[in-house]
């Protein structure tokens, strides 16, 4: 029987899937990602089974996100699930304490192949064109501040050029790079999680109205795998401050910052 090459891409070294043996993916896999106490030993498994490339979470607490290139598909692995290898290149992110992974998973000669809203309405039978596609289900409009908070984050991963490890800034680093009050960092992320949630995101929420304590990570898998940020908005940061920045803004930075000075001298008289 002849099987479609499998190759996994993780910082620079390709490595080859047989489909005999897999291959397994973790903190002592055949591919050896970090030695990270918070990572599995084995992790996820690329293995071939029923005619078909699968990849499985063997962990029992990490979820991985799966996506295509172009952002058109996205899946939320959770321990115990596994996705048929269906398409020519999928990208995987996943978060183990502090740290944030990406890989690669090329498929020689994928079962499925990935129709573009571009392909799909080049043309009709009869010679119109139709447009496909034009509006992404679930996709949301962010605001100039929200766009900025979610670059801010993504950031170690848009400026890398190869899949591998990266670590998310905190909040306090993120907010000093965009020159924000820690306040309206935190409370712009609420904003951004529950818009996302609300649009049907999962990871997000921990519960019933509460939002999950590792949402920084789950919101940088998700913006990344679905495109909502790319390379090209990395010029929202290195531009001008005042370009990305209204005097309602400056305003209300003004008072974030008298409110956080009292707060400050509050617990200094506590």
């Amino acid at each position: 029987m002849i099987h479609s090459k499998v190759t996994v891409v993780f910082c620079g070294e390709e490595r080859s899937v047989s489909p005999d043996t897999g291959l397994t993916i973790g903190r002592t896999g055949d591919v050896e990602i970090d030695d990270n106490p918070y990572l599995h030993r084995t992790f996820l498994v690329v293995s071939h089974e029923a005619g078909f490339w699968w990849l499985s979470n063997t962990g029992s607490t990490l979820t991985a996100t799966v996506a295509d290139e172009q952002g058109l598909f996205q899946a939320f692995l959770n321990p115990g699930a596994r996705i048929p290898l269906a398409m020519k290149k999928l990208l995987v992110w996943f978060t183990a304490g502090p740290t944030t992974y990406d890989f690669e998973i090329h498929v020689a000669s994928p079962v499925f192949k990935t129709v573009t809203a571009e392909a799909a309405g080049a043309g009709n039978a009869d010679g119109s064109e139709e447009e496909v596609g034009a509006a992404t289900v679930g996709r949301v409009s962010l605001t100039p501040d929200q766009k900025l908070l979610v670059v801010a984050l993504c950031e170690p991963f848009l400026r890398r050029r190869e899949a591998g490890t990266s670590q998310i800034p905190s909040s306090a680093a993120a907010a000093e790079r965009l020159g924000w009050t820690l306040t309206r960092f935190n409370r712009k992320l609420d904003n951004v999680c529950q818009k996302l949630a609300d649009a049907g995101t999962r990871g997000l929420h921990g519960g019933v109205g509460k939002l999950a304590t590792n949402r920084k990570a789950r919101l940088v898998e998700h913006a990344l795998s679905t495109k909502l940020v790319t390379e090209d908005d990395l010029a929202l940061l290195d531009g001008p401050a005042d370009a990305c920045t209204t005097s309602a803004s400056t305003t209300a930075t003004a008072a974030e910052r008298a409110a956080d000075r009292m707060v400050t001298a509050e617990q200094g008289n506590a």
